[in-house]
This record gives C-alpha cells, structure tokens and sequence, in this order.
C-alpha cells in the first residue's frame, strides 16, 4: 500500500497558537477555559492532565480564577462577565476571528446589516454574531434563498457579509452569487482562512487520485466534516477518524494508494500514530503529495512538527529513575537517523570562525556553518551564543558516509519569523525592521529576518523623493501581504505614520482648549493662512494673526517645515477646525503705543501711504495714524502729494487716540502753528479746515460718502 499525506495536515495556525497559550497558562497554575479549547477529545484530555478544565459556561467559574478564551472566540458580553468577576482572561482568540470581530462591529456601527455564511450552532458563529449586534446567520445557499424570498425589503438595506473562517469555499461563492443577483447594497468580505481553502483543495486533488481517503480529526470539528465533505465528492472510500484506534484495517483492504489528510484540530502525533498503524498493518510506502499551498499553510507545516504536543508512549517496561534514561533509549538515540527537513536539538560542542559544532546525541556530529547561522545584520556570532548552550535546528543535509549533518538554524528562524510576520498581518502589529537596499519601485525592509517588500507609495517619503534616503535606518511597517510560495511580504510604512498620526489627533482633541500652547510644524501656506501641524492635527493661522506688522502673504513671515510655537484661539470638536494665533500678545504693537505716546505728543513718523483725504504715517511697527489734509500744511492744499511723498520722515502731533477702534489722529499743521506766538483773540468760528481729523484705517479704507468734501 502507498499513503499520500497531505502537507497541510494538522494544527493551523490558530489552533496551535491556542494549544500553546494554554499550556504557558497551565504552567503558572490551575486554570478555566470556557469550551473545548480546540474541537479534538486528546488534546482537551492532554491539556486536563495538565490543569485546564473545561467549564461550559461563565456560571461555573470560580470568580479570580484564570479563564482562556478558546481560538473560536467569545461575544462581548462574555468578556464583560468575566471583567465583573475579576477574572484574568487569556485570550486565545484566532487573529484571523478576531480580525472579523472587529470587523462586523465597525460595519454594525456604520449602520450596516451584517449577513454570517456559517454554521448558526459553531461557537465562532455565534461571537461573530454577538460582535455583529445579533447578526443574521445563512447556512448555505438554500437558506439565503429563503432568507431572501421572506424578506424582500432586505435587498435595498446595507448588507456586509462575512463567513465562518472555517467555511467551505464553495457554499460560500454561491450564498453571495445569490445575494449579489438581488440586493443593491452590498458588501462581501471573504474571511475564510487561507489554510482551511488550501487544506480542503488538496485533499480534494488527492482524493481524486487514491483509492481511500483517511480524514482524522475531532467528531465536533467543522472543518474536519468538511474536509471529510469535500473528499467524498472525489473517492467512494472516505475514513473519518478521531485517532488510531478508530482505525480499521479492513475499511483499507483491496486499497493500493490511500490519501492522508487531517483536520485543524488534529496534532501532529495523532497523524503519525495513524500512519504508524497502517505501516504495521500492511507494506506501506509514504509519499507526500507536492500541493502549492499558501504562505500560512507552509509556514505553518514547517514549523508544526516540531511544536505538536509529543505523543504519550505506552510503557511496555519499567520506568528509568528520573532524570535516567533506559539502555532502550540510548541505544535507539545513538542509532537514530536524521532527515533532510527534521528539527533537532543539540548542544554547541565549539565555535570556530567557520562553524559552530553542535552535539545532537545521535551517531552523526552536527555543525552549523557561520553563514546559516543568521540573517540578522550586525550580529556577532561569538556574542550570541557560547559553548554549551543549547539550540535549535533545522537539518540541511546529512551524509551518512562522513557521519555529519548540515543545521541550519536561521532556516529555523526564518519559520518561526514567517509565523510571527503571518500573525502580525492578522493583527495589524507595529513591526521594526532595517531598510536593507533600494528595489525597482520601492525599498526592501529586513524584518525579523524575512524580506519585506514596501512599495514606493507605501515609503512615507513624497511622491519624487528618492528612495535612497530610507537604506540602512531602522523604521516601523505593518504588514499587508504574505505569499510564501512566491517569498512575497508587502508592508506598509506609510501605514504606521498614519495609525500613529490618528492617535496623536485623538490625544489631541481629548485635551485641547482654548488659549493652549502647542509647538507645531507647517504643513502648507495658502494665500489666506498657514496650516501647522500640531500633533496629529492641523490648525489654521490666518494671516492676519501671523505678524503685528503689515504683511502681503504667509510667505513672507513663514516657509513649510518651519517650526513654531502658536496658541488656540477658537476649535470645533463637529467639523473638526482649529483657528490658531501665532502673533505673540506680549508683542502687540498697540500696547506699546499706548505705552509711550498720548495725546498731545510728538512722534516722528513715516509716511506710509498717500490717499486723497489724507496721508498714513507709521508711529510705532504695526501703529498708523492718520494726518487729515486739513491737518498737513497751515495753508489750504489741492491734495496731500503737493507736500508729502511716501517714504518721508516728519514730526506729528497725536491730537486723537481712539482706544476701542485703535486709530491715531496726528498733525503736522498744530506743531507748525505752535510755532507762532499769537495774541489771544477770540476764538473764530469753525472752519472747514479746522475741523478736527478723522482717523481711518489704511487697511479698512472709508466709504466714498464718509470722505470729507471739498
């Protein structure tokens, strides 16, 4: 018999992740998870041995007590519950679930209607529906047909579906085809996890090319019913079995090629106990089936083996003393053969310039040479690690002949690191990584060991900037793609300047008032104002709270990338506007005016401006006054020209100050007058000459029927 077992068999991503955060939790003590962790009998049983307990609802808890959320995840409600009790959560919630989560809730509070394509019964369903407001829930395409037929008002309403991650594929595709022929409103969001859509494509093309099809996995588990579903379209022979027991030879015979595929939920080492069966059964030759798959598939298979819980032997002799190993055991370790692929363990026996030797307790000796040892740039080898340290491994080669294996442990890392990068993208986490040389259309970021990917419009840097500024400096990225088959990561930098600049603005307008002072940065100059980046946020500073002095645009006091410290005049929390003052109050040119001058005192001013009513004179920067023509010459005058010019350089009398207005009345004629001892006479009547000046502001010139007339 030949056994083909499919690549993308056993624990995804999620479910090992859970595995392992609950027994992390058993190993501080005793703890509570609220369901089946993961929907496989063993590894619940496993983890009970270990301390978790099962509870099935939050009534049984004991109030403080540690509580998992299982990978399924759990409604808002629950966490509230749970927070009321005082009890710790440890929340193992699949990142791919809880992106879901978060997202029905965004959709629910845009006012959408959120459309579930699952199981109504499967936990996940029901936190997705619970996050949801209550979401509606279709089966499968006969059930939306139905919804639809029920409910016809539905097709004009905002509808935003999403499914079960662990959904098959095809029920899928048709439930939206469905929705899309009707409904008007419609967004489809396909939440699916890559690995369930990979797992159920390979055992699909398997199950067409054996004679039996095995699927292991938990009686509950969804997506082992499908898989074991979507085998069955294909081969007339289909097993579905929770673990070796289950397995009945006979059910095999006259089968010369079985196919071997697994649910999520299924270890590594109840695969291989099944396949260990059939290999005592029957003249087994295994082959792996050769399946492109996904970048979480093979970064998940990559590195599962060597995470799975290891299988509980059954003893057939007496226990060596602990600490002791059986004559058994060293001699199978001493004879043991290493694979290409295989994880191993050792101790490092030394360092040289060119390797590092490792001791794996087997017959052949193993080294790692210095350039598998990592990627990471800057890293000393000798500052690393030391002799008789432990470390981990991948095997490259093995030559029997010499008695050597080939390690590679940045191959190692590498694994780890793509299932750290896979999470992160499902998390939308903040990562750190050197930007390692500029590529064709955007720079490559080294993160964690992986190459990333970041487009020249995901850089930050202006559109003609050059991307040779970011090579060798350390910056932030979240990740957006990952393709594994194609060693393709794409991140984003200009994303986490985004997430960063929202947080800033949020802080921002939490604590704004009127009268702050914040120091800001100009983002832009228009002809009206200037826009300042205060944290986050930008303020206007119009041109007129930009200088004391007289000023003809922004330009001329401030340029982009200036930074400045500026004050809150006035803010809008509805739409969002900031007007901001930069002038300085301790500045203001009136106060100084009033300081020094009265009524009644000479200045020398400067003629400013000629009109035909008059002439402005500068007192003091940012103060003008007013010389009425009737107050320029002791004499009548056709217009001010025929005494003044702009630029000139005389002395005035304040005759006026009008405080509430700010305007000054000077003149020239009352010093020319004093001047002249008269006798005292009685006073004449008013002439139009001597009527006393009025002030205008050269900036808000008067009316034509407010001008004096000739």
């Amino acid at each position: 018999m030949e056994t083909v077992i499919a690549k993308t068999a056993g624990f995804c991503f999620g479910v090992r992740r859970a595995v392992k955060m609950a027994e992390e939790a058993a190993a501080q003590g005793p703890c509570a998870c609220l369901g089946p962790l993961i929907h496989n009998d063993d590894v619940v049983r496993a983890l009970a041995e270990k301390g978790v307990r099962t509870v099935e609802s939050v009534e049984e808890l004991v109030p403080g007590e540690h509580v998992i959320i299982r990978s399924h995840g759990a409604g808002p409600e629950v966490y509230e519950r749970l927070a009321a009790m005082g009890c710790p959560v440890i929340d193992a919630t699949c990142p791919d679930v809880a992106r879901i989560h978060r997202l029905v809730r965004e959709k629910r509070g845009q006012g959408r209607e959120v459309l579930i394509i699952g199981q109504r019964e499967h936990p996940e369903v029901q936190a997705v529906a619970a996050f949801g407001g209550g979401a509606r829930v279709l089966e499968g395409p006969e059930d939306t047909e139905k919804w639809l037929a029920e409910h016809p008002e539905t097709a004009q309403k905002p509808l935003t579906v999403v499914s079960q991650t662990t959904g098959e594929r095809k029920s899928f595709e048709n439930c939206v085809k469905i929705l899309k022929k009707q409904c008007t409103n419609l967004e489809v969001f396909d939440t699916i996890c890559n690995t369930t859509s990979n797992r159920q494509a390979e055992a699909r093309k398997i199950a067409a090319e054996v004679d039996a099809m095995i699927v292991i996995g938990g009686r509950h588990s969804a997506n082992t019913a499908k898989l074991a579903k979507v085998a069955a379209e294909s081969c007339g022979r289909v097993l579905l079995i929770e673990n070796a027991s289950q397995l009945d030879p006979e059910a095999l015979r006259g089968a010369r090629r079985v196919g071997v595929t697994a649910g999520a939920s299924t270890p590594e080492w109840i695969i291989k106990e099944v396949n260990r069966k059939m290999c005592d059964e029957n003249k087994t030759v295994e082959t792996v089936e050769e399946v492109p798959v996904a970048a979480e598939a093979v970064v998940e298979n990559a590195v599962q083996e060597a995470e799975a819980p290891a299988a509980e032997p059954v003893q057939t002799a007496p226990e060596a003393p602990e600490g002791e190993a059986s004559f058994e055991e060293l001699l199978e370790r001493s004879i043991k053969t290493l694979h290409t692929g295989e994880k191993v363990r050792g101790v490092i026996a030394s360092i040289t310039q060119t390797e590092i030797s490792v001791d794996l307790g087997t017959k052949q000796s193993g080294y790692i040479p210095i350039s598998e040892f990592t990627d990471e740039p800057g890293v000393n080898v000798a500052d690393a690690i030391h002799v008789g340290d432990e470390i981990e491994a991948y095997v490259m080669r093995v030559n029997d002949v010499e008695g050597t294996v080939m390690l590679s442990k940045k191959r190692l890392d590498s694994a780890k690191n793509w299932d750290s990068i896979v999470e992160a993208r499902a998390s939308r986490a903040i990562l750190e990584g050197i930007v390692v040389e500029e590529n064709k259309g955007g720079v490559v970021v080294n993160c964690k060991g992986v190459r990333v990917f970041v487009p020249a419009s995901q850089s930050g840097l202006p559109k003609d900037a050059p991307m040779t500024e970011l090579v060798k400096r350390k910056v932030k990225l979240v990740i957006r793609e990952v393709n594994q088959p194609r060693k393709r990561v794409v991140g984003s930098i200009r994303d986490v300047a985004v997430m960063e600049r929202r947080s800033k603005a949020e802080a921002t307008w939490n604590e704004i008032e009127v009268g702050k002072r914040y120091h800001g940065t100009v983002k832009s100059l228009t002809s009206y104002g200037a826009f300042v980046d205060i944290g986050g946020v930008d303020g206007m500073v119009h041109v007129s709270e930009l200088s004391w002095k007289r000023i003809h645009q922004p330009s001329d006091v401030l340029k982009v990338g200036d930074e400045i410290d500026v004050y809150v005049i006035s803010f809008d929390k509805e739409t969002k506007k900031i007007s901001l003052g930069y002038k300085d109050p301790n500045e203001n040119p009136w106060v100084k005016f009033t300081t020094n001058y009265a009524v009644g005192s000479v200045a020398e001013v400067r003629i400013v401006k000629l009109m035909t009513f008059g002439a402005f004179a500068e007192i003091v920067p940012g103060v003008d006054g007013l010389i009425h023509i009737s107050q320029i010459a002791d004499r009548r005058i056709g217009k001010p020209e025929d005494v003044l010019a702009e630029g000139d350089i005389v002395k005035a009398k304040i005759i006026n100050i009008d405080n509430e207005n700010k305007k000054v009345s000077l003149s020239i004629r009352a010093l020319s007058q004093a001047d002249v001892a008269a006798p005292a006479q009685p006073e004449p009547e008013e002439d139009e000459d001597d009527a006393p000046a009025v002030v205008y502001d050269t900036e808000n010139p008067p009316a034509p029927e407010d001008m004096p007339q000739e």
